[in-house]
């Protein structure tokens, strides 16, 4: 089994399964930055599946780059969250704002931290196969 592509598959997988669980059953209505997320996550969970089902060791060119999109994007939008300063640059204008924090764990873990972080877990599972080939 190659753990590097599954960890990545279980993890877009947890992704998915909580933002949709959020949308879902807590109401809790996605901003844009939201959405852009899960259209980089999204095709990830069936990407990483059918790769980790033929034991693709190259799929890592694929995912790399929508993997660091998505790390660019999450943290940009944290950053929103918890730099108050930068809500005049927000890239969301309409309805709810970017800013927003329906979760806040810890005092730090938001829904986009927690985008961040499996798109971390992504990008370093692509970097692992990445330099085992």
């Amino acid at each position: 089994m190659n753990k590097p592509l599954f960890l990545a598959w279980i993890t877009a997988i947890t992704a998915m399964g909580g933002s949709l669980f959020f949308s879902e059953q807590m109401k809790f209505v996605p901003c844009t930055l939201c959405w852009y997320q899960r259209i980089l996550m999204y095709p990830l969970v069936i990407l990483l599946g059918m790769a980790f089902y033929r034991n693709d060791r190259n799929i890592y060119q694929y995912i790399l780059p929508i993997s660091v999109i998505g790390v660019i994007l999450s943290g940009y939008h944290y950053a929103l969250q918890k730099i108050p300063s930068l809500g005049e640059f927000s890239a969301c204008t309409n309805g709810v704002p970017c800013s927003g924090q329906y979760i806040n764990w810890f005092g730090f873990i938001t829904i986009p931290f927690l985008s961040f972080t499996a798109f971390i877990i992504i990008t370093i599972s692509m970097v692992m196969l990445w330099r085992r080939k």
